[in-house]
C-alpha cells in the first residue's frame, strides 16, 4: 500500500436520503436506488449502504485520508423531476435535509446545492439561499432538465438558463456539471446494449456534448468569471477537445459557434476537472499536460466507486508532492474558499 496522503478533499461525493421520495419524487429514477437490475448484486448492495449511511462515509474517508467530502444528490436528482413545482420544493427540502448533516458534522462535510432548473428563478433564489444561509460551497446540476415529460430537456446553454448563471457568476460559486443518460428518444444507438447508456459510456458522451454546448454558446464570453467542474477527468474532452478545436477552424463561419476563443482556452480558464470515478495514471497525465495541475481536482464518486481503490491510486501517482497537494486539497481549498483546516 502506498503511503496515504492526508487531508484530501473529495468534491464528487453522493448521497440518497429516503425522504427524496416522501416529497413527491421518483426514487427509482436514482442511480443505485432503482437499478438494481443493472448491477452486480453485491456491488449493488455495498452502493446502497453507502448513499445514506453517515457513519459509513466517515469510517471509509478516515481509512483513505479524506478529511473532507463536498455531498450532492445522486444523479438524476432534481433534474429528472418534469413536474416544476414538485421540483423546486423538493430541492429546498433536500438542502435542508442535507444542512442537517453538514451542522452535525461541519468539520468533515460540505455541501453542492440541489436546484431546479425547471424553474430559473427559483433555482437561482434556492442556489442564493443555500450559500448564503446553509453554507453550501457551490451547486451540483446533473446534466439537462426535464421540464413536463421525460421526453422533454432543457440544456444549460439556452437562452432561459442564462438568467441562472448570471446569478451563478454574482454569487461566485462553482457549479458542477455531473452526467446523466441521453434522454430515451436519443438512446438508438446504444439498442441491444443498455448499459453503455449509463455510466460506462452515455454520461460521459452526454456530458461532454452539453460542455461543448456552453463553450460553442457564448455563455464564458458573457459570463467570463464563471467555474464549472467536471468529473471523470473531464469526461474524455482533455484529450478530444484539441481535435474539436482544429475540426471547427475548417467549418463555415456561422457553424463555428458563437464563443470568442480557441475552445480548448475555455478549458483552462473556466473549468475544474477532478479524478471522481477514473483512475488512469495515462490519462491523470494527459489532463495535467492540457490543464495544468490548478485545475486538477481530487475526487473519488463515492459510493459508486471506492475511496480506498481510489485513495490507493491517487496516493501512489508518480507526480510530485507538490502537484500531489494541490490535487488532493489545495485546489479545492481556493475554489470552494473552504479556509486551511488542520
Amino acid at each position: 500500500m502506498p503511503e496515504r496522503s492526508k487531508g484530501k478533499i473529495a468534491l464528487e461525493e453522493h448521497f440518497y436520503l429516503p425522504s427524496f421520495e416522501a416529497y413527491g419524487a421518483d426514487g427509482s429514477a436514482l442511480d443505485g436506488a432503482g437499478k438494481a437490475h443493472n448491477y452486480d448484486p453485491k456491488y449493488f448492495t455495498f452502493v446502497q449502504q453507502r448513499l445514506g449511511d453517515v457513519k459509513l462515509w466517515l469510517e471509509d474517508m478516515d481509512r483513505c485520508g479524506i478529511e473532507t467530502m463536498v455531498l450532492s444528490l445522486t444523479q438524476p436528482g432534481i433534474q429528472g423531476i418534469p413536474d416544476r413545482a414538485m421540483a423546486v420544493e423538493t430541492a429546498k427540502r433536500m438542502n435542508d435535509d442535507l444542512a442537517k448533516i453538514l451542522a452535525a458534522h461541519p468539520d468533515r462535510f460540505a455541501g453542492f446545492a440541489a436546484v431546479a432548473l425547471q424553474d430559473v428563478r427559483a433555482a437561482g433564489d434556492e442556489l442564493e439561499r443555500a450559500v448564503s444561509r446553509l453554507g453550501f460551497k457551490g451547486a451540483l446540476i446533473n446534466g439537462y432538465s426535464n421540464i413536463g415529460d421525460m421526453n422533454t430537456a432543457q440544456y444549460l446553454d439556452e437562452p432561459p438558463v442564462w438568467d441562472f448563471w448570471a446569478r451563478v457568476e454574482e454569487l461566485g460559486v462553482p457549479v458542477y456539471l455531473h452526467p446523466r443518460s441521453p434522454l430515451l428518444s436519443q438512446r438508438r444507438i446504444y439498442e441491444g446494449y443498455p448499459v453503455l447508456a449509463d455510466s460506462p459510456w452515455g454520461f460521459a458522451a452526454e456530458t461532454a456534448v452539453h460542455t461543448l454546448r456552453l463553450i460553442l454558446s457564448g455563455l464564458f464570453d458573457r459570463f467570463p468569471r464563471l467555474r464549472i467542474i467536471l468529473g471523470h477527468l473531464g469526461e474524455g474532452l482533455p484529450f478530444f477537445l484539441p481535435r474539436v478545436e482544429h475540426r471547427l477552424r475548417h467549418m463555415s463561419a456561422e457553424l463555428r459557434g458563437r464563443q470568442l476563443k480557441p475552445v480548448t482556452l475555455y478549458l483552462r480558464e473556466n473549468f475544474y476537472v477532478t479524478t471522481a470515478g477514473h483512475f488512469r495514471t495515462q490519462a491523470l497525465i494527459d489532463t495535467l499536460l492540457e490543464i495544468g495541475p490548478d485545475r486538477l481536482l481530487y475526487s473519488v464518486d463515492y459510493p459508486y466507486e471506492t475511496a480506498q481503490e481510489q485513495s490507493d491510486w491517487f496516493d501512489s501517482l508518480p507526480i510530485s508532492d507538490t502537484d500531489r497537494r494541490k490535487i488532493g486539497r489545495e485546489n479545492a481549498l481556493q475554489l470552494l474558499r473552504l479556509g486551511s483546516p488542520s
